[in-house]
């Protein structure tokens, strides 16, 4: 059965706890000298039909497998994935996992990611990125690294004698700095996961990975939330040598 809902079911589970994403930045437009650039503007890959009939397709192979890997690999974890579509104008092209008020895993695609994808494997290995994710457990991960942040950061600053105003910032700081930690390894074990399920659902997760080869490289930035594009592409260029 298809598990696809749109619009108004993702407005509901995106405001109900913390996302794991995977940020896939537009094509920028340049705006007028001194301006700066204007707000992203996807270009599609395919039109809108085709897309819509590939995402389909890619929705029906992978979820399949990532479901009965998500049970052979997690005990006590929902598996049953709602893959969920926001068409609400003006958003970027993005992929996220977040999980609803229930508990069950969703992933979620913004339309123009969708339309951006310029074949069948790319959507794939995204698709699969995700629901990755939620296996390796990663949104239950990186909340209880930005606790023991929070919670250190804290105490520490009660041992120096900082005031209220003090701590409370640094509390913050701790819950932020936690939160970022292992971003970037998340990214990485889910690229690596995600390759397994794509190639079992009969994709090429190597093609599949370009797609990062043309976005824009986010380096290796302290607390960054992904890494550089070269890594991930060589990551999942291992998984499948292997």
């Amino acid at each position: 059965m298809r598990a696809i809902v749109v619009s108004l079911f993702l407005l509901v589970v995106t405001a109900c706890g913390p996302q794991v994403i995977i940020g896939v930045p537009a094509p920028v437009a340049p705006g007028p000298a001194g301006a700066g650039p204007r707000a992203p503007v996807p270009v599609p890959a395919r039109g809108p039909s085709r897309a819509a009939q590939d995402f389909v397709q890619v929705v029906d192979d992978v979820m399949p497998v990532a479901r009965a890997l998500c049970r052979s690999r997690t005990r006590g974890v929902r598996c049953d994935y709602a893959v969920v579509v926001d068409d609400r104008p003006g958003l970027p092209p993005n992929a996220f996992q977040t999980l609803s008020p229930q508990g069950q895993p969703v992933v979620g695609f913004t339309l123009p990611l969708i339309l951006l994808a310029r074949n069948i494997d790319e959507l794939a290995f995204i698709l699969s990125h995700e629901a990755a994710h939620h296996i390796e457990g990663h949104i239950a991960r990186g909340q209880q690294s930005a606790a023991v942040g929070a919670t250190l950061a804290a105490a520490l600053a009660t041992a120096g004698g900082g005031d209220p105003v003090a701590i409370e910032r640094a509390r913050n700081f701790g819950a932020f700095y936690g939160a970022r930690r292992y971003a970037k390894g998340f990214e990485l074990e889910a690229d690596a996961l995600g390759a397994v399920i794509a190639r079992r659902a009969g994709y090429d997760p190597v093609r599949g990975v370009m797609f990062f080869q043309d976005a824009p490289d986010p380096g290796n930035q302290f607390l960054g939330t992904h890494p550089p594009n070269a890594d991930r592409i060589a990551t999942v260029r291992r998984v499948v040598g292997r």
